[in-house]
Formats: C-alpha cells, sequence, structure tokens
C-alpha cells in the first residue's frame, strides 16, 4: 500500500503539477511540500488538508484503498491489522504523537473522516497549534485528553466528548503525557 507521502506526489504528479503549484495553492514552502511527499516530516492535519485543497481532493484521497458507494463496514478486526497515519505537528520529534485508524477509507464522495485516534504518551509541555476549515467531534474512549482549544483549556474523562469549529487553533494530547484513546471525527467542506 502507498505511504500518505507517495499518494500525494502520485496524484499531484498525475494532474501534472509542480511542487511549486501546489506550495503556492496551499499557502505551505515548496520544502514543506517536498518533506509530505518524502515523508521526512508528516504534518498536522492542518497543511494537510491544504494540501488535499490544491490538490482537489479529499483528506481521505490520501488514505484511501478503493471506492466503495454503499456502507462501508470496519470491522475491530480488520482495524486493528489495518495501516495508520502519524501526524507529527511539524515537529519530527513528535512523529508518533498520534496514530490515526480511518474508519472508513473505503467510502467514496464522504465529507467526514471518521477515525479511533490513539494518543501516545509524550513528555512534550508545548505543543503547536493547527487550525483548519471545518468541524471536528471528539469522544473520549480511553485515558483523559486535553483539548486547547484557543486559549482555553478542557480536560476530557472517558465518555466525554467535545465538538468545535476547527478553524479556531487547537490541540489534542494526554492529560499529564498519559496514553489515551479517542473517535474523532472530522468534517472538511468541499
Amino acid at each position: 500500500m502507498p505511504t500518505v507521502g507517495l499518494k500525494i506526489k502520485g496524484i499531484r504528479e498525475s494532474k501534472n503539477l509542480s511542487v511549486e503549484e501546489i506550495a503556492e495553492r496551499s499557502g505551505l514552502s515548496e520544502a514543506q511540500i517536498n518533506s509530505i511527499e518524502t515523508e521526512q516530516n508528516l504534518p498536522s492535519l492542518g497543511p494537510l488538508i491544504k494540501v488535499a485543497r490544491a490538490l482537489g481532493v479529499r483528506l481521505g484521497t490520501f488514505l484511501d484503498d478503493n471506492d466503495a458507494l454503499g456502507p462501508v463496514v470496519c470491522r475491530a478486526a480488520d482495524r486493528e491489522q489495518d495501516s495508520s497515519i502519524s501526524f507529527s505537528n511539524g515537529a519530527a520529534d513528535t512523529r508518533k504523537h498520534m496514530e490515526y485508524h480511518p474508519l472508513a477509507k473505503q467510502k467514496t464522495g464522504r465529507h467526514m473522516e471518521p477515525f479511533i485516534v490513539d494518543i501516545n504518551p509524550s513528555e512534550e509541555r508545548e505543543f503547536q497549534l493547527s487550525s483548519h476549515e471545518g468541524e471536528e467531534f471528539i469522544y473520549v474512549m480511553q485515558g483523559e485528553v486535553e483539548v486547547d482549544y484557543g486559549k482555553e483549556k478542557y480536560i476530557l474523562c472517558e465518555g466525554d466528548s467535545i465538538f468545535y469549529d476547527s478553524i479556531v487553533k487547537h490541540h489534542i494530547h494526554g492529560v499529564d503525557g498519559q496514553a489515551a484513546k479517542i473517535l474523532a471525527v472530522v468534517y472538511i467542506p468541499f
């Protein structure tokens, strides 16, 4: 299965677009585009959304295997064996902060991106907040998470949820650097 970076590069090349054109369309630097395509540094969700927009595709296109027109069932056993994607929030040393397990990657034409997200333990205390168009819904399945949202901080325990506009700068991490697991549904207008 091609990696996210290779998929982005393949889509860009199939549309006869240069790195420079994608950088201009997305507002990212050419160096950022190159580091994404070569997977030297996987960015947070915000830059990937900008790349998807610049390419004229959904964010999920980077994770899709095939296209299903009807409902998509994702079995727990299949999800555990499935590949995941990690985002670094721009820092190479935090490359494994979150592992996203897509729940509907075979569904074509979707506007929501549902994920189970494993938040890995981290000693990091300073976080780079990100923002992008759309909305996010987070439900805590295990552990406790802190959601930095604008100037506010919210502590969520198992069973708690939060719904917010993702244009506001935000970051999600485990409380006191602990591991957690969340259900995240991201809506990105296209």
